[in-house]
């Protein structure tokens, strides 16, 4: 994939949200709120929660600047999508790891060095469940490395727009994106505190379920196919899955954790 470009929010961003925002807020029943949250100026990273696909697409589409985020690099095995995402913004993360993956983060503190805006869901994946799982110390890190704040964003309704597995959004339903007061780096332990990354971490967590008013579940997420795997023949409900105990994975955001990055030169 060495080939694919990278991606960083550009022109073709710019005009594709004057053209998509108008078309998403005629087609959906979008409720924004605290939208004075986002900085005009300067650096943040939106940290949202994630139970759809449509997330990636609503929430570039209703902020009023410019936005880089991270999207699964199996988006770009599609020849429709290959150069397209990137292009808009999408910067590629191979979440099995490697120098792939560190390579996609670091351009992330770039991006946030350069005093733009920059997306993660602090998950490290899409809840299959609907609940709101413990948040990755990544987004922390980064935080920390940058010095620019974190803006946690709730979202409500997505699920109802395009279902898990819906090929297609449905029109005219309602959705809510709230966006919470900015947490500052610092504000959660001293610099040689050990566990500021932890709390920083669970604060915003904290922050997005509220906004989000989902059921908050204390570990990682798991996969759809760790979801396949503990469900059986169909008959066991999503909601006692969420609570199944599951190995946790280790998803590319957590390559943050690594000193490099923790404590850049």
């Amino acid at each position: 994939m060495s080939d694919v470009p990278v991606g960083r929010a550009g022109k073709l961003q710019t005009v594709v949200r004057a053209v998509i925002g108008p078309l998403f807020r005629r087609g959906f029943d979008l409720s924004i709120q605290g939208i004075e949250n986002v900085p005009a100026r300067g650096p943040a990273i939106i940290a949202a929660n994630h139970t759809s696909v449509l997330d990636s697409f609503i929430v570039p589409a209703v902020l009023p600047r410019n936005v880089t985020y991270v999207g699964k690099a199996e988006y770009l095995d599609d020849w429709k999508t290959r150069r397209l995402f990137p292009a808009l913004g999408m910067i590629p993360i191979d979440r099995a790891g490697g120098n792939a993956a560190q390579a996609a983060l670091d351009i992330a503190a770039d991006v946030l060095g350069d005093g733009e805006l920059f997306a993660i869901y602090p998950e490290g994946t899409r809840s299959r469940t609907g609940d709101l799982y413990k948040g990755r110390t990544g987004v922390a890190r980064l935080s920390h490395r940058t010095g620019a704040p974190i803006i946690p964003v709730g979202l409500t309704g997505m699920r109802d727009i395009q279902p898990p597995d819906a090929p297609y959004p449905k029109l005219f339903e309602s959705a809510t994106i709230s966006f919470g007061e900015p947490l500052a780096p610092g504000d959660h332990g001293a610099d040689d505190d050990p566990l500021r990354f932890r709390a920083m971490t669970d604060a915003l967590m904290f922050r997005i379920q509220h906004l989000s008013g989902q059921t908050y579940v204390n570990r990682y997420a798991p996969s759809a196919a760790e979801i396949a795997a503990a469900t059986t023949s169909g008959d066991v409900r999503q909601d006692v899955v969420a609570e199944t105990p599951l190995a946790p994975r280790r998803t590319a955001t957590d390559l943050l954790n690594t000193p490099r990055i923790a404590q850049p030169a």
